[in-house]
């Protein structure tokens, strides 16, 4: 057993190099699929904490203050029901920030369902309880508390104070408490924000306004058959009198659209990178078997067993591939929540779940039983070498050359390139093996090329995606005033009315986004990729999230209704929509307003001459206008999902390029190996040192050549494939993908071809002064 020991430490230090490599393969993949998990759990755990902190509530609707709730009590499966709380809709301002907000009226003491769980601030019990229905006070605005996303719209912390128009008139607002809740955060033109405000002055501006709603929650046993519930609780309360519905799978997929698709791909990505370390550290362990075969027949003859090698060789690898897992493990330990941006988030959030600890534990172990049933297949191996190797080469392969090698000698092709390439040919399987592995890692290189190429078009061309807006322009007094700060306008191409509706769909069971854009004489250029842009009467392009949800497809027709309105609408096409996870139907304005001539634009749309700045413009129309009209960005939801995959993308790129430069170590010492046997004819034959050396090259650069051809090919393909997918699932829809430029994978095979050749230079000169000092050995 000594003696052993003593061989595998030296066999270590001789091969320092494969060792540290697989050390680092090791780490780098246990990195890799431990950020991907935290990402994974994180995006879904934080909206489950605080639906459970807050005792959320399953289907949450808005309807009309003469809806009778009663019998949503009665409903079978409802276990608790919130409020109803009667609520007025206000538009609040912040300087320049405006947002709409449902004010739900509250008492000094927060609701048991859904109740709110403050973030900052604190709750205002006894201004709730005994604040005058004006609000009007000499110290300060009536206190209200803020849902954080429409706080953050509107850059307000507790202590600030925040206007409302209510029925022509203002009213001072004071902030005093931001909070979190499980429902769907504030979007413009799809989610109200959320707020709550004394019962007293809720009540008295209803009644003065006439106006006013009222929201229910409701708790269900159910959770999983919410749209059953859905059906059940309008048909209660009467279809004609809801305004709004949405479900805890809204609140859930709108908390999940910061970090869903990034934990997705980066868990594919570590995945994959763990496939192609456990293939890399298989040929690179099986390589070294072959390079041992005269030690380990010296072992055997010493009288060491058969499951003895093979014990050997796994107990050696088992230790480095156990000594990269540790160095991974401790690196995230460590320097996890140090990482910039969404990565270190999600690694502090991740540190304090209970599932941190199995999980670290289980991805330790799948790293060490993966890579390592490699190391126990080459030990196997190992042990089936017969005691006297001398015996294999009793009988030469060959010493002939092909037809095909003499015929390009006889072409003067150089010998270099002759035998570089005999040297593949002659073992068609190891190198087809070699190939193999070296694609494996470069098709997932050229994949998250792709991906970072979406990223680009999304960034540089917004309007493949159907972005082509670049501002918004509302007027906060006068509508007029839009029109005649755009007319002659230097830097505006169009200027296109704009107005998005909260529709019930088609069964009554949830609410879609019914958008009207554009004119028949100015129509809006959506990205269809599938069927044809809206030109006639009632017709309209929906996302993909819409056509999943209602289950229709391209050239259906489907009905709409916004209050009392009905909307039958012709689906024409399908157009890409980062909107509302693809919930989204858009027509022209005209056609909307055809069916309620008293619809006015809600803010106008800007196309922006090419070259002009947005945001110089920005600046230079609200200057014009002189604050009679508020110009914003327009909201580019998809550039805010991808930026943080640019840093991940870094890294596993760097993390597949260890394990190409670890494959190519491998390719590099079987070369090595099998041209040592011909060093001798080589030189015979009057071949010079350097012609050798190219040889061996050539014999590398080959398989590693016709590797990058396949990789980045398959590469294009798979990201195609993997991104379009997660487009349809996540409402998005097929067809944003793009590859990257032919220019990058030209690059990206020349760089691989150029450090196979380079990688074995260095050998091949040793090889070369070796058999020159001691020829009595080839």
């Amino acid at each position: 057993m000594r003696a052993v020991l003593r061989w595998a430490l030296a066999d270590l230090r001789t091969h320092l190099g494969q060792a540290v490599t697989i050390v680092l393969a090791g780490a780098g993949v246990t990195m890799a699929l431990l950020i991907s998990v935290a990402f994974l759990v994180v995006a879904a755990h934080p909206w489950q904490r605080l639906f459970t902190a807050t005792h959320g509530a399953h289907v949450w609707m808005r309807v009309h203050p003469g809806a009778d709730t009663s019998a949503l009590r009665r409903l079978d499966t409802v276990t608790d029901i919130a409020g109803p709380y009667r609520t007025i809709s206000v538009s609040v301002q912040h300087g320049a920030n405006k947002a709409t907000v449902g004010l739900r009226a509250s008492t000094s003491k927060p609701p048991t369902v859904g109740r709110p769980e403050i973030v900052a601030g604190r709750w205002p019990a006894a201004d709730f309880g005994t604040a005058a229905p004006t609000g009007a006070s000499a110290g300060s605005g009536v206190p209200v508390v803020l849902e954080r996303s429409v706080a953050a719209a509107l850059w307000a912390e507790p202590g600030d104070d925040i206007t409302a128009r209510v029925d022509g008139t203002t009213v001072r607002l004071t902030v005093a408490a931001l909070a979190d809740t499980a429902e769907p955060h504030y979007s413009p033109g799809s989610y109200p924000g959320i707020g709550w405000a004394p019962k007293a002055f809720v009540d008295a501006t209803a009644s003065r306004t006439g106006g006013g709603t009222q929201t229910v929650g409701l708790v269900t046993s159910a959770p999983g058959d919410t749209r059953y519930l859905v059906q059940q609780a309008v048909a209660a309360v009467g279809p004609d009198t809801v305004i709004s519905v949405s479900t805890w799978r809204d609140a859930r997929a709108d908390a999940e659209d910061d970090s869903h698709l990034l934990g997705v791909f980066t868990g594919l990505f570590g995945l994959g990178a763990l496939l192609a370390a456990a293939v890399a550290a298989t040929g690179g362990i099986g390589v070294r078997v072959r390079a041992h075969a005269r030690d380990v027949s010296i072992l055997k003859a010493i009288g060491m067993a058969p499951r003895q090698v093979a014990g050997t060789f796994l107990l050696q690898h088992l230790v480095l591939v156990g000594g990269g897992v540790l160095t991974g493990v401790t690196a995230i330990e460590t320097l996890g929540t140090r990482m910039p941006g969404s990565i270190g988030q999600a690694m502090t959030v991740w540190r304090e779940l209970p599932s941190q600890g199995w999980s670290v534990s289980l991805i330790c172990a799948a790293t060490l039983l993966v890579i390592c049933s490699g190391a126990a297949m080459a030990g196997w191996r190992a042990a089936r070498l017969p005691a006297i190797p001398m015996a294999r080469r009793a009988v030469p392969p060959s010493g002939r050359l092909s037809w095909g090698a003499r015929t390009l000698l006889r072409w003067r092709v150089p010998p270099p390139l002759v035998l570089g390439w005999r040297a593949t040919a002659i073992r068609p399987g190891r190198t087809a093996m070699a190939v193999l592995r070296i694609t494996i890692p470069l098709l997932l290189i050229s994949t998250v090329l792709g991906t970072w190429a979406t990223l680009d078009a999304v960034q540089h061309h917004p309007s493949h995606y159907g972005l082509t807006g670049q501002l918004s322009a509302r007027a906060s007094t006068d509508p007029g005033a839009v029109q005649k700060l755009l007319i002659g306008a230097p830097g505006v191409v169009q200027a296109r009315p704009e107005i998005e509706l909260a529709a019930l769909a088609p069964g009554q069971t949830g609410t879609v986004a019914l958008r009207g854009i554009g004119t028949a004489a100015h129509p809006y250029p959506f990205a269809v990729v599938q069927g044809r842009a809206p030109a006639g009467l009632d017709e309209a392009v929906a996302g993909q999230g819409l056509f999943t949800a209602l289950d229709v497809s391209v050239g259906q027709w489907i009905r709409l209704t916004v209050g009392s309105t009905p909307y039958i609408l012709h689906l024409v096409g399908r157009n890409i929509e980062t909107a509302n996870s693809g919930l989204v139907v858009s027509t022209g304005f005209d056609i909307l307003q055809d069916q309620a001539p008293s619809l006015r634009p809600a803010s106008y749309n800007l196309q922006l001459r090419p070259g002009v700045n947005p945001d110089a413009e920005r600046v230079a129309l609200a200057a014009a206008s002189r604050g009679a009209v508020e110009i914003d960005r327009v909201n580019d939801p998809l550039t805010a999902e991808f930026s943080p995959m640019r840093r991940v993308i870094v890294g596993l790129i760097l993390l597949l390029g260890l394990v190409v430069l670890t494959e190519l170590s491998t390719t590099t010492a079987s070369v090595v190996r099998d041209h040592a046997v011909d060093l001798r004819a080589y030189r015979a034959a009057g071949l010079t040192p350097r012609q050798i050396v190219a040889a061996m090259s050539i014999s590398t650069t080959l398989p590693a050549l016709a590797a990058a051809f396949a990789g980045a090919a398959l590469g294009v393909l798979a990201s195609h494939r993997l991104v379009d997918l997660e487009g349809a699932s996540s409402g998005i829809g097929a067809g944003i993908a793009h590859s990257a430029s032919p220019v990058v994978l030209l690059l990206l095979v020349g760089a691989t071809s150029l450090v196979a050749a380079l990688a074995c230079v260095p050998a091949s000169i040793r090889a070369v002064r070796h058999a020159a000092t001691r020829p009595a050995e080839l």
